[in-house]
């Protein structure tokens, strides 16, 4: 009886998902892909590496520790383009930005991440004849909390042709969209424009997610390109040592309910990771292993 509740359960968890990836994909085939609204300024000059940062705050606002990233990657030699789904941004935040060193473009918030890059690119018409370097990044993670040029100086495209900086096998492999870098080869591979070409405006984050930030590694895989992580998640995973886990495990016997909420989280945590690697459960990196 369980089993058979079970699987209904899954059946009509997969009518769902293919429900809302169909709705999904009619509604991104009708909306127009081009929403910008306005350029700052009119003519966005760009020099041979580019990063175009994906934001959105509702209030129109950028937070200091967004301005401090595009800070970096200007003084890193990007010619950062500040691509914000926001809709508006205010007079202070465009002059923080300016300041900054970074070109504006606005636009109506539809399509996600996904859909603002694609928006940028062929607003952008890139790559050009002299883009080396195409760096897609976004807001959704704190940082940079270190020097990012160091980061940065690691994008060895002899190495790879498309680097990331975390890399997940969670549905399926992929390097994580918060920020991936593309090298000349992969900027003129075939492969790179049918992605972007085929990237739908659509409603639906689980549908981004899965059709593009899913699929984007999979469409560069496929179109013969070499894809890296700079953290790589074997790596990452083998720094969860038994030695740092050690002092939580015995807090287990010796302490248990006297330890503080704080941790007590810690230790919960800690103890989640090591029995998600013990049975080679997928984690995601940048939740599960920053700590």
């Amino acid at each position: 009886m369980r089993l058979s509740l079970r699987l209904i359960y899954e059946w009509l968890l997969t009518l769902r998902k293919q429900a809302v990836f169909t709705y999904a994909q009619i509604i991104g085939r009708v909306r127009n892909p081009h929403q910008v609204i306005r350029q700052i300024p009119e003519r966005i000059e760009l020099g041979p590496r580019v990063a175009l940062f994906m934001h959105f705050d509702g209030s129109g606002g950028v937070r200091p520790a967004v301005l401090a990233y595009v800070r970096e990657l200007v003084a890193a030699g990007r010619s950062v383009v500040f691509v914000t789904n926001a809709g508006r941004l205010t007079e202070a935040a465009i002059a923080a930005l300016g300041g900054a060193g970074a070109s504006i473009m606005i636009r109506r918030n539809i399509g996600y991440d996904f859909g603002a890059w694609r928006d940028a690119i062929e607003t952008l018409a890139l790559p050009r004849a002299d883009t080396e370097e195409l760096i897609i990044c976004n807001d959704s993670v704190f940082g940079p909390v270190r020097p990012l040029d160091l980061t940065l100086l690691r994008l060895n495209y002899d190495e790879a042709d498309v680097w990331g900086l975390t890399e997940s096998w969670q549905r399926r492999y992929h390097i994580q969209s918060y920020f991936i870098a593309f090298g000349r080869t992969a900027l003129h591979n075939p492969g790179f424009r049918k992605f972007w070409a085929q990237v739908l405006p659509a409603p639906a984050k689980s549908f981004i997610i899965h059709r593009y930030e899913v699929g984007l590694t999979q469409a560069m895989l496929k179109a013969g390109l070499r894809v890296a992580a700079v953290w790589p998640y074997e790596t990452l995973t083998k720094m969860v040592l038994r030695e740092q886990l050690q002092p939580y495990l015995e807090a287990e016997s010796t302490q248990g309910a006297k330890l503080d909420p704080m941790d007590l989280t810690r230790w919960l945590h800690v103890l989640r990771l090591r029995n998600a690697i013990a049975q080679r459960q997928a984690l995601n990196p940048t939740s599960d292993l920053w700590r």
